[in-house]
């Protein structure tokens, strides 16, 4: 909880997921020492306290209504009729190619990508690999050109044994394709009569979710003048996998009303850029 200069009180509500990062006083009186320093002269007062059982309920956010948590996980980005169009740079990821050889190694598969270079794209490659059991002997990345990025990868499954299924290899290349080019969702809606924007990304099979999410998008928000008033971190499950998903309640902006479609656009393309690093 802070509170600001102005009277506002801005919750942040970090669940089960961080509490053993704040288990210890010494840790808490750091943390909030930290950001009062970063706030400076917009802050009066900090605290930090351990969620307890009045929160449980949203780890799976319940609350979340069915059509926006539709359009949140399942939204495609070559879909025209989007509410959030996206912009050029999004829909150039599309042009990713992965390729299958078998040939030129006697022990791996050689897996060869060429796509989009953004943020997080190695980690991504990697958390699909892991997920899939999949194992990356060694490899090779070029530098990026021209915003593109070429990758071999020479992997193997886990019994050591290359993959030579057909079936296999395009279901492999069908899933890294479909990890790397929408890592992240973002749509901005309505929460009552307030505007949320709401960010989701896909958690690893050993429970981690993808780092720096939360900085990102405060940051982008921060350059586009817009204040949060809480945000939220939690778990939703869907009938694939699991993801954690960033909630945030904004503040109106005169500079960009929320309402506007426009603005709404703004938001959603800004955060993505920020979150992809274009």
């Amino acid at each position: 909880m802070l509170k600001s200069i102005g009277g506002k009180v801005i919750y942040f509500h970090v669940l089960t997921l961080f509490r053993e990062l704040l288990h210890t006083k010494k840790r808490r009186d750091d943390t909030c020492e930290l950001l009062m320093t970063v706030l400076g002269e917009h802050s009066i007062s900090c605290e930090l306290q351990l969620a307890g059982p009045e929160y449980e309920s949203l780890q799976g956010f319940s609350s979340l209504p069915p059509a926006i948590a539709e359009e949140l996980f399942y939204q495609l980005p070559d879909k025209e009729d989007c509410s959030q169009a996206l912009s050029m740079q999004t829909m150039t990821v599309n042009m990713a190619t992965i390729t299958v050889d078998n040939h030129l190694s006697p022990a791996h598969t050689l897996l060869q990508i060429k796509c989009a270079d953004q943020k997080g794209l190695f980690y991504d490659i990697l958390r699909t690999s892991k997920d899939l059991n999949i194992r990356i002997a060694y490899g090779r990345i070029s530098s990026s050109v021209k915003g593109y990025r070429n990758m071999d990868l020479f992997i193997q499954q886990t019994d050591g044994k290359k993959i030579v299924d057909p079936k296999q290899q395009t279901a492999l290349c069908s899933h890294l394709k479909e990890e790397m080019l929408p890592p992240l969702r973002v749509i901005v809606t309505n929460r009552g009569p307030d505007t949320e924007l709401l960010v989701a990304n896909p958690v690893e099979l050993s429970g981690k979710g993808r780092p720096r999410v939360f900085y990102d998008v405060t940051l982008a928000l921060k350059m586009l003048g817009i204040c949060i008033f809480s945000a939220e971190i939690g778990r939703h499950s869907t009938s694939e996998r699991q993801w954690e998903v960033y909630r945030f309640l904004l503040d109106e902006s005169p500079e960009l009303p929320l309402a506007s479609k426009q603005a709404r656009n703004q938001i959603v393309e800004r955060v993505r850029n920020t979150l992809m690093g274009w």
